[in-house]
């Protein structure tokens, strides 16, 4: 059976030469997915698993920096709009 959802590992190791913070959310995302998918497939090898997971740390660590910076966006302009409480 073929999930049509895994991104391939081509397009994984693609994205895996690239900066986190150069990469979008989504395909940062999306790499952390394939990340996550090898590692429950249990197809990397011991050096491939370190890789991955310094991978994923910088990974996570782009996306919660991302996601802190938009919270605290949207928390000035409601604070602007004085719709806060």
């Amino acid at each position: 059976m073929v999930n049509l959802k895994r991104p391939s590992m081509k397009f994984t190791r693609a994205m895996g030469n690239k900066p986190a913070e150069e990469l979008t959310y989504d395909e940062a995302i999306e790499e952390l997915q394939g990340i996550l998918t090898s590692l429950q497939d249990e197809t990397l090898s011991i050096d491939q698993l370190t890789d991955s997971i310094k991978r994923a740390s910088e990974l996570l660590e782009s996306c919660n920096g991302r996601l802190t910076s938009t919270e605290k966006e949207v928390n000035s302009v409601i604070k602007k709009l004085g719709l806060g409480d």
